[in-house]
Order: structure tokens, then C-alpha cells, then sequence
């Protein structure tokens, strides 16, 4: 193998293992048990892989894992939909191990139901 064909597949290897762990699999969230709640939103960001909330529910705030922005835009959530401080009906599976974290299937703001599946 010349050098530069070692170069090239050394880095795609890095740059995929580089990405790993920002990806959430689906298989990590318990579909059996469903969440549905309506918290006060502390924090949105709308960035890839996938836009993120930390949302109040009561004494617990969990980290609502939502769709890819591209996704989160085509459904008709832009980044300026959900802000601070709103109330945000979520939908979703909690995380078989993380005890604070979710992945929403559909939210509601301001009762309008949003799918993001």
C-alpha cells in the first residue's frame, strides 16, 4: 500500500471514530416506557447531529435528545420556535442508562404537536 493511500484510510478511520460519540443510537432509549410531560424549556441548542433541550420537569430537568436540524426544519420547528424559558410539551422514550436523558418522538409548543420521528 503506497503512503498516501495508508494517509487517506488512516484518516477517514480517525475522522469517523472522531464522531462516535455524538451520535445517539435509538436502541439506547427504552421504547416500552413512554414520557410525556410538560417542562419549562433552560436551554435549546439547535446544532447537529441532532438540536438538544435541558428541560424542567418539576424537581428533574432532563436532556431531550430531538431530531437533526435539517429535520427540526422540514417538520416546522425552526432554531427561533422553542426558546428559553417557554413551556414544551415532550413525547418521548427515556435512556436505559442515563437517568436524565430522553429522546423525544414529538413535541408540542405551544400546543401545536410537532412529529419529529
Amino acid at each position: 500500500m503506497k503512503k498516501w493511500q495508508l494517509l487517506v484510510v488512516v484518516s477517514f478511520v480517525l475522522l469517523a471514530v472522531s464522531f462516535k460519540p455524538f451520535h445517539h443510537g435509538w436502541a439506547n432509549y427504552n421504547q416500552k416506557k413512554v414520557l410525556d410531560y410538560t417542562g419549562i424549556v433552560e436551554e435549546f441548542k439547535f446544532e447537529n447531529p441532532h438540536a438538544t433541550a435541558k428541560v424542567k420537569d418539576k424537581k428533574k430537568t432532563w436532556l431531550v435528545i430531538l431530531a437533526p436540524t435539517s429535520r427540526m426544519e422540514s417538520r416546522g420547528v425552526p432554531a427561533d420556535k422553542i426558546v428559553k424559558g417557554s413551556k414544551l410539551r415532550v413525547v418521548g422514550y427515556p435512556h436505559k442508562s442515563i437517568n436524565d436523558e430522553m429522546r423525544a418522538e414529538r413535541i408540542y409548543v405551544n400546543n401545536v404537536k410537532f412529529e419529529l420521528r
